[in-house]
């Protein structure tokens, strides 16, 4: 097994304070319309490395930032993306991605961040996961990768799982890919798309319009799973596949335990959200009867008065102070 070094704030990646704040200023309007909630984070380490494994929604990336940066603040772990090698054939986007620690998603890179004790970030689900067919809904689309679970075993790696709900009712899907390619375009994506099954679906958001329609995120962080009793395994293909189905399993109550949260919620909806927060501002300047009495003035003594005051307590000369006489 491969010992990774433990996990260290100071020393591993993480963008600068200032891109950090950069970043929270071009997401406050849209985590102001989306409320994020994190539970669970108890469940995640920050004392050693670790994997975060988890769900990937609709599109990808509405609600994935809100997690890391959540992450950063309240438990301070920066975790590092393992990206989609498609994000990297895109100019500016791949930049922009590098900046905030995302890495080309191959074996070789991951097995390097891992050597340096790095958290790291990843959906198993992929493209495939992003780009869902209708009725996929917050269904997990692993299909037979187990990657991750064999560096895990061997390197260690305590596994995190994560649920993520709210990003896939931020559209309604129009046409999907097996759509698309029953058309008369399918042969012309088939050949453009570098893999037919990972075709971006049609969809809307507001209206018409591609703008998501805002929907309170949620997220959680399920028990860790360890993996130290299996060092030396993971060349097993069986135990690896076992791993992965245990951590899937914890995704997909994960999964069920946010969508039963957020119909108990009864800070869902936008709308609701702000009446209550009107009304806790309301709530907050209202000033009671009692409050309203304006206090009592106490008449401040001359300043002679005051100096003869400040001598008399003085203690004399040749006395004794509170206490000296018990020592």
């Amino acid at each position: 097994m491969t010992t990774p070094r433990k996990s260290s704030r100071s020393r591993h990646y993480q963008p600068t304070d200032a891109e950090i704040a950069a970043a929270e200023v071009l997401l406050e309007p849209w985590h102001w319309l989306t409320a994020p909630e994190l539970s669970g984070l108890r469940n995640v380490p920050a004392d050693r490395p670790f994997f975060l494994v988890g769900n990937h929604t609709l599109m990808g990336v509405l609600d994935v930032p809100f997690m890391v940066l959540g992450l950063y603040e309240q438990r301070g772990v920066f975790v590092r993306s393992l990206g989609d090698h498609l994000h990297f054939r895109i100019p500016v986007w791949r930049d922009l991605l590098a900046r905030f620690g995302t890495v080309d998603g191959t074996r070789k890179n991951c097995r390097a961040l891992m050597r340096a004790g790095e958290s790291l970030l990843v959906f198993p689900g992929g493209g495939r996961e992003v780009f869902k067919h209708k009725g996929e809904k917050y269904r997990l689309i692993w299909k037979n990768r187990i990657g991750f679970a064999r560096l895990a075993i061997e390197f260690g790696y305590t596994i995190v799982p994560f649920s993520a709900v709210g990003a896939e009712d931020c559209y309604d899907i129009l046409v999907d890919s097996d759509e698309f390619l029953k058309t008369r375009l399918g042969p012309v994506l088939e050949r453009l798309a570098p893999r037919p099954d990972e075709i971006p679906p049609l969809v809307r958001g507001v209206g018409l319009s591609l703008l998501p329609k805002p929907q309170r995120f949620y997220f959680h962080f399920g028990r860790p799973i360890e993996t130290a009793q299996l060092a030396g395994k993971q060349n097993d293909e069986a135990v690896c596949f076992a791993l992965r189905d245990q951590v899937r399993h914890a995704v997909e109550r994960g999964i069920a335990l946010l969508l039963a949260r957020r119909e108990r919620d009864p800070d869902r909806q936008l709308g609701t959200r702000l009446l209550h927060q009107l009304e806790g501002s309301l709530a907050s300047r209202a000033v009671s009867p009692a409050r309203r009495r304006r206090p009592v003035r106490t008449r401040k003594a001359p300043p002679l008065a005051r100096a003869a005051r400040t001598v008399a307590l003085r203690p004399r000369a040749g006395s004794k102070r509170r206490g000296e006489a018990c020592r």
